[in-house]
């Protein structure tokens, strides 16, 4: 029907009706030939930039975990920066940025095209900087590192878990995006980059890093041999694409080595990969569940073993404060499914699960969509899981794990020899 002949019926109803209906009458047909695109010229089409800002804002809309947005109109929101002066992809770059900083949520955040591929270069395995797993302080806007990665240049200089970067090259990080702070350390082979770091009870210090190429196989072990018993140690530094492969490999190796008994060590591990956290449980857990995730509606999903462990022999692991995200998904489920003991410090209490979704630019967002309980239904966000067997003292340096020196390890390999030696009556 054409707008002439719609409004000409309008005008035959509202004759016979009343003029009080029929200014209603026309307003709601005003307003469906708008929607209806009968009007052209009323409502321009959306441009480039007003389509990326939106496309966001859908994602968000559809897949956030708190369904309040921080206590805001979240159409308001999208309204408030589609009103804003969109002139280039900078401007809407910004938008975006400030849009989702309104969650208040430093997980969720929006990528350019060169920090996404930054991103999935490194949890695909290849890593070129300083080897910093950072987080955003929710107190003071600082950040605050997870952990160093294993033989990184953050780890050779002694970084730890819980440091306050205070600032990179003179910037101060309480004006940094998460994703602006590691883009920062990242650079070309070679370079250097300054970091200002506070640990506690200490003044801040510059520490000058020279960017390296990471080496992102994240498994490591070695046999050890103690009183009649054969054990494996495995370290596992990070849980990127390579992880699950990594460690169902390296179980392979030792079991032919007629390992007795296992030392995982997931001190200052990060996390990374969800999939890969799950797919390592599996590894050691024969069946059960391995975590609960919880969306923004309350509803549980799981995931659960598959009857197809590699091993069951008994099992330590090793955590510290640095021991993060997918790290305490494994450690919580091989601790509430009884397949191990915790030794060491209470972990760092990442309880939030981030999804990733390519943008139609090229550009890529991240969103916090669920937090996980452990299979006893424990959720750890904040608070961290406490280990069945704390162990004080100063954390071992790098050049300290694994050795006489480091009394976590030392505990672990007590315990496994206790149950394990010959002598020992069962």
């Amino acid at each position: 029907m054409r707008v002439r002949e719609f409004n000409s019926l309008i005008v035959q109803i509202g004759c016979a009706m009343g003029k009080q209906f029929f200014r209603c009458l026309v307003a709601i047909c005003l307003g469906l030939s708008l929607m209806l695109g009968l009007m052209p010229g009323l409502a321009a089409a959306a441009t480039d930039e007003e389509q990326l800002l939106s496309e966001v804002w859908r994602l968000v809309n559809r897949t956030y975990l708190d369904e309040t947005f921080n206590h805001q109109n979240w159409w308001f929101v999208r309204q408030h920066w589609l009103r804003q002066p969109l002139s280039d992809r900078a401007a809407t770059y910004g938008a975006i940025q400030s849009m989702l900083a309104s969650l208040e949520d430093p997980y969720t955040r929006f990528l350019p095209p060169e920090q996404y591929q930054s991103l999935q270069t490194s949890t695909s395995g290849e890593l070129t900087g300083v080897g910093l797993q950072i987080a955003k302080d929710d107190q003071d806007g600082t950040l605050a590192v997870i952990a160093p990665l294993e033989g990184s240049p953050a780890a050779a200089a002694g970084l730890q878990p819980r440091d306050r970067i205070l600032a990179i090259d003179d910037i101060p990080t309480v004006e940094l995006s998460l994703d602006d702070a590691a883009n920062h350390m990242r650079g070309p082979l070679g370079t250097t980059v300054t970091l200002t770091f506070k640990r506690q009870g200490l003044e801040p210090t510059n520490l000058t890093l020279k960017r390296d190429h990471i080496d992102l196989n994240p498994v490591s072990t070695r046999v050890i041999n103690q009183a009649g018993v054969t054990l494996g140690y495995m370290r596992l530094s990070q849980f990127n694409g390579n992880a699950a492969a990594g460690v169902a490999d390296a179980l392979a190796e030792l079991e032919a080595q007629g390992v007795q008994g296992y030392i995982l060590d997931l001190r200052n591990n990060p996390g990374g990969l969800l999939t890969a956290g799950i797919e390592i449980a599996r590894h050691w857990i024969d069946e059960g569940t391995i975590v609960y995730t919880v969306d923004r509606q309350g509803v549980l999903d799981s995931f659960e073993a598959k009857g197809s462990a590699l091993t069951d022999a008994p099992l330590i692991v090793l955590v510290n404060e640095g021991t993060a995200s997918s790290s305490e998904i494994l450690a919580g489920a091989l601790q509430d499914n009884h397949r191990a003991q915790l030794v060491g410090h209470r972990t760092f209490g990442k309880g939030l699960i981030q999804s990733l979704f390519d943008l139609s630019d090229g550009s890529g967002l991240v969103v916090t969509v669920a937090k996980y309980e452990t299979p006893a239904h424990h959720d750890i966000n904040r608070s961290g899981i406490r280990p069945d067997q704390r162990v004080s003292g100063e954390p071992a340096t790098r050049e300290a794990v694994a050795t006489d020196a480091d009394q976590p390890y030392q505990v672990a390999i007590a315990l496994l020899t206790e149950t394990l030696a010959p002598n020992h009556a069962s």
